[in-house]
């Protein structure tokens, strides 16, 4: 589902970031494909230096479909950037990536808190991210953060992902899938 960013995938990860329904909610914009390779290995080497946390997303064969990182890493916490391909869209692949990555950064990284700034004109992930138990808007509970998000105007909402509150939903939700697949044997 996830792996590490590798330059061998930036043709297809280029030719899905440039559609128009994608691209302007790309956090790391490339404009041509050498400029693309140029970004993912300035990632890397970002990664390298824990700067920040990048992943690319596959689908169920392994084909790279998008990537989702985590910026501005610091103190324990950081800001998710995630983006998919337009033909992957609504099908699942956002909250499967996200549910591996908050794994990966929570109890395997040690992470704290991950902080979603999406843009108020961006209704499609402004719903998906309320549709999650464990996210919880903050533009009033992180005034500094927020006010610092939008210093050149009100174009963000800040949403917060606390490990507490990601740990609770995980122990809420593991019996029933545990019932789930009890069921399905019997």
């Amino acid at each position: 589902m996830l792996k590490k960013r590798d330059v061998h995938d930036s043709h297809e990860l280029f030719e899905l970031m440039v559609h128009p329904e994608v691209f302007p909610f790309v956090r790391q914009k490339a404009y041509s494909y050498d400029e693309f390779v140029f970004i993912t290995k300035q990632t890397i080497e970002a990664e390298e230096r824990g700067e920040l946390i990048s992943r690319t997303i596959l689908d169920e064969w392994g084909a790279p479909i998008g990537t989702i990182n985590l910026f501005d890493v610091q103190d324990g916490a950081g800001f998710l950037g995630t983006w998919l391909g337009k033909p992957y869209h609504g099908k699942g692949y956002n909250n499967l990536a996200k549910d591996a990555f908050f794994q990966e950064l929570f109890y395997e990284l040690g992470l704290e808190t991950i902080f979603m700034r999406i843009r108020k004109v961006n209704i499609r992930s402004i719903k998906a991210a309320e549709k999650l138990p464990y996210v919880v808007k903050a533009n009033e509970t992180r005034q500094a953060i927020y006010e610092q998000l939008n210093a050149n105007g009100d174009l963000y909402d800040l949403y917060e992902i606390p490990k507490d509150q990601y740990t609770l939903y995980l122990k809420r939700t593991a019996p029933h899938e545990e019932e789930n697949v009890q069921l399905l044997e019997a």
